[in-house]
């Protein structure tokens, strides 16, 4: 199974590669991924069927209960094949229907081939939170379908309806799985789960339990579109037809029946649960079959039939007996089949004649007969008419019913007469909703190959629809998952086998017994030539049952309410931010500052620690860094110059550094060191372009308030930070870190060890974050434009200028002959000369001596993107192109790859991922090399971290120099000098100096 969802996420990685290749041929191709799942669910099928699961495990974090298990028996068995063998009809249906030149055939091809594997999780997945990760993942992969025609409006208001609804669900699903696993005799594993509330162990009657119930099944509601959540699964109908066909018949959509399903056999113990689906699943019925009639659009009136089926397969699985719980699972089955021969018969019959609209389309049938008669076969099945796959679900289902269910709920609510009366009366509702799904039956395939007069005004209004007379060829690619889609509705052909493995499915925690037959008494099969007669009878009074439909129609549309819930979430929304986010930095941090002292405060005098120690220095030597730290931070507050503020703040983090020094922790001085270097740098760079002042001071009362506050806010994280030290009852982990670093992360630098090895996944994260980060702060830089080309001075310069400069292309320097004489520093030059190449080999020995002495990739990254920072400060952007004219951002993806290889290079060696692993290579008379594997992702750190600092001398350096020299385009903004733009903050003030404006010579002279 592990190998399946790895194969399914390769595959979508490479699909665009392949669409690029191959083009449309390229779907039938990625048809063999979902294929592969169902053909290893039929080889799986004698163990199936003997009662035998497969079980696979993948520990993970086993303290968090958090290990990765997959299950195969009947249930995920069933779903597989549906999931894979409907997926891959489905893409070989997608190569006929999209042409060569589709807009987004690789982005479709890349999230279709990923659904089907977070499908393929969900239904083997045998973990609560695994179902829950899988089950997000098709919200979001569907997201990307519904929406793939992202230019149109409707696709994408229907992608975010789809997503919001199901999310929500997903959100309280969710909630629901961790308060069943933190139950007493609950847990996170489905095949323990159900037993545990089958057998006593959990108490189904506790109110914990049965609020979970339905929170777990608000979700399964939610994806299954039961009512009141029914309304986005129309709107998904924006979706192309093959999306349609797969998600919204037999995936995504089944999701939640499928949950309902797997919880049902120990959940129906749970007094609310099985009256709840019911209740719900029959309204949905009703619902979903009466606004079926009422469509024109024939994939709306597919997408409503849908609805109202869903919500009778829900109602069947949810019933809580062995008889219902058969016939559900064949109605899932059919269900699947014929919905989605229909959806891909409607998409041949739009790609033929430019429509589906039900009143534009007559005589089709005569013309395309093969389509005709598939979607013919599958109409029978979905309206349950004898000897179909449909049928034998259906009537199983009354038969469970009228022959009396023996469910616990119905039972518990009275006497056996009450529970019989129950029975019938759920029979009686089933029948009246299987009359109008009949009925549209019938006007899906009638309006679709029916042949009848057309209606002038309903004419081919586009030059994109055909005349029905002379409709386009349909692609065998089309053809033939139509027609093998149509024939499941043979499957009730073979009910004996059928039964043989629907009955597995809770027949050890469901009462009665399942029973799938052609013939189940009288009384279901009268039942059922009354649903068939009645359909017929509606069918004939069409006209008049939809203008009855007009009349009675509700005032408000659920689509409507959801909307106006939306639009009154967002004026709340902002109302609420006015009120506490005012745009205001000082504001916003004092709200996040006061927040922290108060639930500080407050934890701590509700539980205050019982014993406090204090060491208030190790050295005199600390207690004078102590003095000189907070100095720099006064001044740092006290400053008026913004430069003055950033280097005050510099030497608050210097005197940090030597307090780590002076503390034995050389890694963090060292690190703490070149990142305040660093930070410098990009202040001036930014800085720069600012007023000298910052803007005018607040008043006196405010300041003291600023000052009480950091009074407090300071006392208070050092008050936590004490107790928290205080508290502390076990033996801290860091005494294992000397003893860990050496025998398993084989180094003797425990800092470097931590980082490479003990919580390598952070790092890998935390790399991510970085290169994302950069990324972002580029973006704002760069909004004028597209990112430019690292700019060298052959390329900006040149001309005779340049060459009279000097014509030294072959100087150190090269692009500094290029600056004007006033911009040049001699000192500058000859001290970047110097040590550029001293900070790289520097840089390399840091990184090389990391793994055992203080030094590391990401100190030794840092240093070399100061020595590139030299470079840019002695000769400007040029320069800076002419020392690296790689793209910074490609320079931090090269880091991650190496990361990402080193992350792996451990499996080569039967390693875990991220496992450090010690290396030996014999060079001969050389000697031998010995490294561990933890240096690659050191190495790859080093990369990253020098292309981050490149990234941001490029952006704030570099850029702001290119946008200074070029002309101010209207509108647009100067980088320095003068007012701010209306709405921005005023930055400096025109004018002379004044009591609360000072000249240039106050707090230290001029600048």
């Amino acid at each position: 199974m592990v190998a399946l969802l790895a194969a399914h996420l390769c595959a979508a990685m490479l699909a665009p590669w392949l669409v690029a290749r191959l083009g449309r041929r390229a779907l039938p191709v990625l048809a063999l991924v979902p294929a592969s799942s169902a053909v290893w669910a039929l080889v799986h099928t004698e163990a199936v069927r003997s009662g035998v699961s497969t079980v696979e495990h993948l520990p993970w974090i086993p303290g968090l209960q958090m290990d990765l298990w997959f299950r195969l028996d009947t249930l995920s068995w069933l779903m597989t094949l549906i999931v894979g063998g409907v997926g891959a009809l489905v893409l070989v249906y997608a190569g006929g229907y999209f042409s060569s030149t589709s807009a987004g055939l690789g982005r479709f091809a890349a999230v279709f081939t990923g659904f089907a594997g977070a499908m393929l999780g969900v239904v083997t997945s045998d973990h609560t939170i695994g179902v829950y990760v899988f089950w997000e993942a098709t919200s979001l992969l569907s997201f990307l379908l519904i929406g793939h025609h992202h230019e149109r409006r409707p696709a994408r208001a229907a992608a975010r309806q789809a997503l919001l609804v199901t999310s929500s669900g997903a959100l309280a699903m969710f909630a629901g799985l961790v308060m069943l696993g933190l139950a007493p005799g609950g847990s996170f594993r489905l095949s323990e789960l159900v037993p545990a509330l089958t057998d006593g162990r959990m108490d189904a009657s506790s109110p914990q339990v049965a609020v979970a119930a339905v929170l777990v099944a608000a979700g399964a509601f939610s994806k299954s579109a039961l009512v009141p959540f029914h309304f986005w699964l129309p709107g998904a109908m924006a979706a192309p037809t093959p999306v349609s066909a797969f998600l919204h018949a037999a995936a995504m959509v089944k999701a939640g029946v499928y949950l309902i399903a797997r919880l049902t056999p120990g959940f129906t113990q749970i007094p609310v649960w099985s009256p709840l689906i019911v209740a719900l699943g029959l309204a949905t019925l009703l619902v979903g079959g009466w606004r079926a009639l009422r469509q024109d659009d024939l994939k709306l009136v597919l997408a409503y039939g849908t609805v109202s089926q869903l919500g009778l397969i829900s109602a069947a699985v949810g019933q809580g007996s062995a008889g219902a719980m058969a016939a559900g699972l064949t109605m899932l089955v059919a269900h699947s089949l014929f919905k989605s021969t229909l959806f891909l018969t409607i998409g041949a019959v739009e790609s033929a004649t430019g429509t589906r609209d039900l009143r534009r389309l007559s005589g089709l049938g005569r013309r395309k007969p093969v389509l005709a008669a598939a979607s013919g076969l599958a109409a029978l099945s979905m309206a349950g008419v004898p000897l179909t796959t449909g049928y034998l679900g259906k009537e199983a289902l009354l038969a469970a019913l009228l022959h009396g269910s023996e469910a616990s709920w119905a039972t518990a609510w009275g006497t056996a007469a009450g529970a019989r009366t129950l029975d019938v009366a759920l029979a009686l509702v089933i029948a009246a909703g299987s009359v109008l799904t009949v009925a549209y039956s019938w006007r899906v395939w009638w309006g679709a190959f029916g042949t009848r007069p057309i209606d002038p005004a309903c004419r081919p209004a586009t030059a994109s629809e055909r005349s029905t007379e002379h409709p386009a060829p349909t692609p065998l690619l089309m053809t033939v998952p139509i027609v093998v889609l149509s024939l499941g509705a043979l499957l009730g052909w073979a009910p004996s086998p059928m039964q043989s493995v629907m009955e597995l499915h809770g027949a050890d925690g469901l009462p009665g017994a399942a029973h799938l037959a052609w013939w189940s008494g009288w009384e279901p099969a009268a039942l059922t030539a009354l649903i068939l007669l009645g359909g017929a009878a509606l069918v004939a009074v069409a006209d008049r049952f939809r203008a009855l439909q007009s009349r009675i129609a509700p005032p408000v549309a659920i689509t409507d309410v959801f909307s106006w819930s939306l639009r009154e979430l967002e004026i709340l929304a902002t109302r609420v931010t006015r009120l506490s986010q005012r745009g205001s930095l000082p504001w916003d941090l004092t709200t996040i500052l006061l927040t922290l002292v108060v639930a500080g405060g407050i934890a701590a005098v509700a539980d205050p620690p019982r014993s406090v120690t204090v060491r208030a220095w190790d050295s005199f030597a600390q207690v004078g860094i102590a003095v000189l730290v907070v100095a720099a931070a006064v001044l740092t507050a006290r400053s008026r110059r913004r430069m003055r503020a950033a280097f005050a703040l510099g030497a608050v983090g210097l005197g940090v550094a030597l307090l780590y020094a002076s503390q034995g922790a050389p890694d963090l001085a060292l690190t703490q060191l070149v990142v305040e270097s660093v930070s410098i740098v990009v202040f001036v760079l930014v800085l720069r372009k600012l007023p000298p002042f910052f803007s005018d001071r607040p008043l006196a009362s405010a300041r003291w308030g600023h000052l009480l506050l950091a009074v407090a806010v300071g006392a208070g994280v050092v008050a936590a930070g004490l107790a928290a030290t205080s508290a502390r009852v076990d033996a801290p982990v860091s005494e294992l870190m000397p003893t860990e670093a050496l025998s398993f992360g084989n180094g003797r630098n425990i800092v470097n060890v931590i980082l490479v090895d003990i919580r390598a996944w952070d790092t890998v994260g935390e790399l991510s974050v970085l290169l994302v980060t950069a990324t972002g702060v580029a973006s704002l830089v760069y909004a004028a434009g597209h990112r430019p080309r690292p700019e060298r001075r052959s390329r900006a310069w040149g001309g005779p200028a340049a060459g009279a400069a000097g014509g030294d292309e072959g100087a150190f320097l090269p692009s500094v002959a290029a600056l004007r004489p006033q911009d040049r520093s001699t000192v500058l030059e000859v001290t970047t000369r110097l040590l550029f190449p001293t900070m790289l080999i520097l840089s390399l020995w840091l990184l090389l001596i990391g793994h055992n002495n203080p030094g590391g990739g990401f100190a030794g990254g840092v240093v070399a993107g100061i020595a590139f920072v030299l470079r840019y400060l002695a000769g400007g952007r040029h320069e800076l192109a002419e020392a690296m004219p790689v793209a910074p951002g490609r320079i931090m993806g090269l880091g991650l790859f190496i990361a990402g290889a080193g992350a792996l290079s451990p499996l080569a060696f039967g390693n875990a991922v991220l496992q450090s692993t010690p290396v030996d290579i014999h060079l001969g008379a050389l000697g031998g090399l010995h490294f561990t594997t933890a240096m690659i992702l050191d190495v790859g750190v080093y990369v990253l971290v020098v292309g981050l600092v490149l990234d941001l001398v490029a952006s704030v350096g570099a850029e702001v120099d290119r946008q200074s020299a070029t002309p101010a385009s209207p509108g647009r903004r100067p980088l320095s000098g003068g007012r701010a733009d209306e709405g921005g903050a005023a930055l400096v003030q025109d004018g002379p100096p004044g009591p609360d404006r000072p000249g240039p010579e106050e707090n230290g002279g001029p600048s």
